[in-house]
Protein backbone atom coordinates (compact mmCIF):
# COMPACT_ATOMS: atom_id res chain seq x y z
CA UNK A 1 0.00 0.00 0.00
CA UNK A 2 1.32 3.42 -0.91
CA UNK A 3 1.94 6.36 1.40
CA UNK A 4 -0.54 9.20 1.85
CA UNK A 5 1.37 12.48 1.60
CA UNK A 6 -1.67 14.60 2.44
CA UNK A 7 -4.56 13.43 4.59
CA UNK A 8 -8.13 13.78 3.28
CA UNK A 9 -10.24 16.28 5.22
CA UNK A 10 -13.72 15.19 6.30
CA UNK A 11 -16.06 18.18 6.28
CA UNK A 12 -19.36 16.39 6.98
CA UNK A 13 -20.51 12.96 8.10
CA UNK A 14 -23.79 11.42 9.21
CA UNK A 15 -25.28 7.92 9.11
CA UNK A 16 -25.85 8.08 5.34
CA UNK A 17 -23.03 10.08 3.76
CA UNK A 18 -19.48 11.33 4.12
CA UNK A 19 -18.28 14.51 2.41
CA UNK A 20 -14.50 14.70 2.20
CA UNK A 21 -11.79 16.65 0.39
CA UNK A 22 -9.59 14.42 -1.76
CA UNK A 23 -5.98 15.59 -1.82
CA UNK A 24 -4.34 16.00 -5.23
CA UNK A 25 -2.59 12.83 -6.42
CA UNK A 26 -4.62 10.48 -4.22
CA UNK A 27 -6.59 8.03 -6.39
CA UNK A 28 -10.39 8.17 -6.28
CA UNK A 29 -10.36 4.37 -6.46
CA UNK A 30 -7.76 1.60 -6.48
CA UNK A 31 -5.34 1.71 -9.39
CA UNK A 32 -2.15 -0.03 -10.52
CA UNK A 33 0.01 2.21 -8.33
CA UNK A 34 -1.25 0.47 -5.17
CA UNK A 35 -1.30 3.89 -3.50
CA UNK A 36 -4.09 4.18 -0.96
CA UNK A 37 -7.28 5.55 -2.50
CA UNK A 38 -9.65 7.88 -0.68
CA UNK A 39 -12.38 5.25 -0.22
CA UNK A 40 -9.96 2.85 1.45
CA UNK A 41 -8.65 5.68 3.59
CA UNK A 42 -12.15 6.57 4.77
CA UNK A 43 -12.79 2.94 5.72
CA UNK A 44 -9.65 2.87 7.83
CA UNK A 45 -9.59 6.41 9.24
CA UNK A 46 -11.70 5.83 12.38
CA UNK A 47 -12.04 3.26 15.12
CA UNK A 48 -15.08 1.54 13.68
CA UNK A 49 -16.13 -1.70 15.36
CA UNK A 50 -16.52 -3.20 11.90
CA UNK A 51 -15.44 -2.14 8.42
CA UNK A 52 -17.98 0.44 7.22
CA UNK A 53 -19.70 0.56 3.86
CA UNK A 54 -18.18 3.29 1.65
CA UNK A 55 -19.83 3.74 -1.76
CA UNK A 56 -17.96 5.63 -4.49
CA UNK A 57 -20.50 7.91 -6.23
CA UNK A 58 -18.26 9.92 -8.55
CA UNK A 59 -14.58 10.35 -9.33
CA UNK A 60 -11.94 13.02 -9.67
CA UNK A 61 -8.90 12.61 -11.89
CA UNK A 62 -5.97 11.54 -9.73
CA UNK A 63 -4.07 14.88 -10.12
CA UNK A 64 -7.19 16.86 -9.18
CA UNK A 65 -8.14 17.59 -5.57
CA UNK A 66 -11.50 18.61 -4.20
CA UNK A 67 -14.79 17.88 -2.50
CA UNK A 68 -16.40 14.46 -2.94
CA UNK A 69 -19.46 12.74 -1.47
CA UNK A 70 -19.52 9.07 -0.47
CA UNK A 71 -22.43 6.85 0.52
CA UNK A 72 -22.37 4.98 3.84
CA UNK A 73 -25.28 2.67 2.99
CA UNK A 74 -26.36 0.81 -0.16
CA UNK A 75 -29.62 2.78 -0.15
CA UNK A 76 -27.78 6.10 -0.10
CA UNK A 77 -25.47 4.81 -2.82
CA UNK A 78 -28.43 3.99 -5.06
CA UNK A 79 -30.05 7.37 -4.42
CA UNK A 80 -26.91 9.43 -5.07
CA UNK A 81 -25.97 7.38 -8.13
CA UNK A 82 -29.39 8.13 -9.58
CA UNK A 83 -28.84 11.83 -8.89
CA UNK A 84 -25.59 11.58 -10.87
CA UNK A 85 -27.44 9.89 -13.74
CA UNK A 86 -30.12 12.59 -13.77
CA UNK A 87 -27.64 15.45 -13.49
CA UNK A 88 -28.96 16.56 -10.10
CA UNK A 89 -25.58 16.53 -8.38
CA UNK A 90 -23.80 19.76 -9.31
CA UNK A 91 -20.03 20.22 -9.11
CA UNK A 92 -18.15 23.48 -9.44
CA UNK A 93 -14.42 23.76 -9.96
CA UNK A 94 -11.72 26.39 -9.68
CA UNK A 95 -9.03 26.46 -12.36
CA UNK A 96 -5.98 28.60 -12.97
CA UNK A 97 -5.54 28.89 -16.72
CA UNK A 98 -2.87 30.49 -18.85
CA UNK A 99 -4.04 33.60 -20.67
CA UNK A 100 -7.30 35.52 -20.38
CA UNK A 101 -10.70 34.55 -21.83
CA UNK A 102 -12.30 36.87 -24.39
CA UNK A 103 -15.51 36.95 -22.32
CA UNK A 104 -16.03 37.19 -18.59
CA UNK A 105 -18.43 34.26 -18.79
CA UNK A 106 -19.30 31.77 -21.49
CA UNK A 107 -20.60 28.30 -22.23
CA UNK A 108 -18.31 25.79 -23.93
CA UNK A 109 -20.00 23.02 -25.91
CA UNK A 110 -17.86 20.39 -27.59
CA UNK A 111 -17.95 16.76 -28.63
CA UNK A 112 -15.26 14.61 -27.04
CA UNK A 113 -13.93 11.17 -27.81
CA UNK A 114 -11.88 9.10 -25.36
CA UNK A 115 -8.80 7.44 -26.83
CA UNK A 116 -7.09 4.25 -25.68
CA UNK A 117 -4.11 6.04 -24.10
CA UNK A 118 -6.10 7.73 -21.29
CA UNK A 119 -6.43 10.82 -23.44
CA UNK A 120 -9.50 12.63 -24.77
CA UNK A 121 -9.81 15.04 -27.67
CA UNK A 122 -12.36 17.34 -29.28
CA UNK A 123 -13.97 15.80 -32.35
CA UNK A 124 -17.01 16.33 -34.58
CA UNK A 125 -20.62 15.79 -33.55
CA UNK A 126 -20.87 13.31 -36.42
CA UNK A 127 -18.23 11.07 -34.79
CA UNK A 128 -20.17 8.02 -33.62
CA UNK A 129 -17.90 7.64 -30.60
CA UNK A 130 -18.25 11.24 -29.44
CA UNK A 131 -20.10 12.48 -26.38
CA UNK A 132 -21.44 15.98 -25.86
CA UNK A 133 -19.57 18.00 -23.24
CA UNK A 134 -20.89 21.25 -21.76
CA UNK A 135 -19.52 23.59 -19.13
CA UNK A 136 -19.97 27.21 -18.07
CA UNK A 137 -16.99 29.28 -17.01
CA UNK A 138 -16.81 32.56 -15.10
CA UNK A 139 -13.76 34.79 -14.89
CA UNK A 140 -13.07 35.54 -11.22
CA UNK A 141 -9.69 37.25 -11.49
CA UNK A 142 -7.02 38.00 -14.09
CA UNK A 143 -3.41 38.71 -13.18
CA UNK A 144 0.06 39.16 -14.62
CA UNK A 145 2.26 37.24 -12.20
CA UNK A 146 6.02 37.06 -12.17
CA UNK A 147 5.89 33.43 -11.08
CA UNK A 148 3.65 32.07 -13.87
CA UNK A 149 2.97 34.91 -16.33
CA UNK A 150 -0.48 35.98 -17.57
CA UNK A 151 -3.15 33.80 -16.02
CA UNK A 152 -6.79 33.76 -14.95
CA UNK A 153 -8.76 32.23 -12.11
CA UNK A 154 -11.95 30.65 -13.45
CA UNK A 155 -14.94 29.05 -11.80
CA UNK A 156 -16.26 26.11 -13.80
CA UNK A 157 -19.87 24.93 -13.56
CA UNK A 158 -19.76 21.42 -14.96
CA UNK A 159 -22.90 20.39 -16.86
CA UNK A 160 -21.73 16.97 -18.09
CA UNK A 161 -19.17 14.54 -16.76
CA UNK A 162 -16.82 13.43 -19.53
CA UNK A 163 -13.31 12.01 -19.34
CA UNK A 164 -10.86 14.87 -18.65
CA UNK A 165 -13.62 17.23 -19.80
CA UNK A 166 -12.54 20.49 -18.17
CA UNK A 167 -8.92 20.05 -19.15
CA UNK A 168 -9.74 19.21 -22.77
CA UNK A 169 -12.36 21.91 -23.31
CA UNK A 170 -10.32 24.71 -21.75
CA UNK A 171 -7.25 23.70 -23.74
CA UNK A 172 -9.31 23.66 -26.93
CA UNK A 173 -10.57 27.17 -26.07
CA UNK A 174 -6.99 28.45 -25.79
CA UNK A 175 -7.08 28.49 -21.97
CA UNK A 176 -4.99 25.49 -20.89
CA UNK A 177 -4.94 24.66 -17.20
CA UNK A 178 -1.67 25.63 -15.51
CA UNK A 179 0.46 22.60 -14.67
CA UNK A 180 -1.43 20.22 -16.98
CA UNK A 181 1.29 18.16 -18.68
CA UNK A 182 -1.27 16.26 -20.76
CA UNK A 183 -3.29 19.04 -22.43
CA UNK A 184 -1.20 22.20 -21.99
CA UNK A 185 0.98 22.65 -25.08
CA UNK A 186 2.84 25.51 -23.42
CA UNK A 187 4.42 22.88 -21.18
CA UNK A 188 5.71 20.68 -24.00
CA UNK A 189 9.35 21.65 -23.39
CA UNK A 190 9.05 22.01 -19.63
CA UNK A 191 10.21 18.82 -17.93
CA UNK A 192 9.70 20.18 -14.42
CA UNK A 193 6.68 18.66 -12.65
CA UNK A 194 3.97 21.02 -11.45
CA UNK A 195 0.71 20.23 -9.69
CA UNK A 196 -2.27 20.81 -12.00
CA UNK A 197 -4.25 23.90 -10.95
CA UNK A 198 -7.73 22.35 -10.98
CA UNK A 199 -9.84 21.85 -7.84
CA UNK A 200 -13.42 20.71 -7.26
CA UNK A 201 -14.46 23.32 -4.71
CA UNK A 202 -18.25 22.88 -4.35
CA UNK A 203 -20.69 19.98 -4.55
CA UNK A 204 -24.49 20.29 -4.20
CA UNK A 205 -27.01 17.45 -4.03
CA UNK A 206 -30.22 16.25 -2.39
CA UNK A 207 -29.58 14.43 0.87
CA UNK A 208 -30.71 10.81 0.35
CA UNK A 209 -32.61 10.73 3.67
CA UNK A 210 -33.72 14.27 4.55
CA UNK A 211 -34.42 15.14 0.87
CA UNK A 212 -33.05 18.65 1.48
CA UNK A 213 -30.66 20.24 -1.01
CA UNK A 214 -27.28 20.68 0.65
CA UNK A 215 -23.98 22.12 -0.51
CA UNK A 216 -20.39 21.78 0.69
CA UNK A 217 -17.34 23.83 -0.30
CA UNK A 218 -13.62 24.03 0.25
CA UNK A 219 -10.90 26.26 -1.20
CA UNK A 220 -7.45 25.21 -2.41
CA UNK A 221 -4.57 26.87 -0.61
CA UNK A 222 -1.73 25.53 -2.72
CA UNK A 223 0.30 27.27 -5.42
CA UNK A 224 -0.75 28.87 -7.76
CA UNK A 225 -4.26 29.31 -6.28
CA UNK A 226 -2.77 31.17 -3.31
CA UNK A 227 -1.54 33.94 -5.64
CA UNK A 228 -5.10 35.17 -6.21
CA UNK A 229 -6.94 37.61 -3.96
CA UNK A 230 -10.21 35.65 -4.36
CA UNK A 231 -8.55 32.66 -2.69
CA UNK A 232 -6.55 34.40 0.04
Amino acid sequence: MGTVLEIPKIIYEDQSIIVAVKPPNMPSQKDRSRDIDIGTYLKEKANYKKTPYIGLIHRLDRPVGGVMVFAKTPKANSNLSEQIRQGIINKKYLAVVQGKPDKNEATLTDYLVKLNNNFSKVTQETDNNSKKAVLDYYLLEHRELEEIGECSLLEIDLKTGRHHQIRVQLSNAGLPVWGDSKYNNFRADNKEWNQIALFSHTISFIHPVTKKTISFSDLPQSFPFNLFERIK
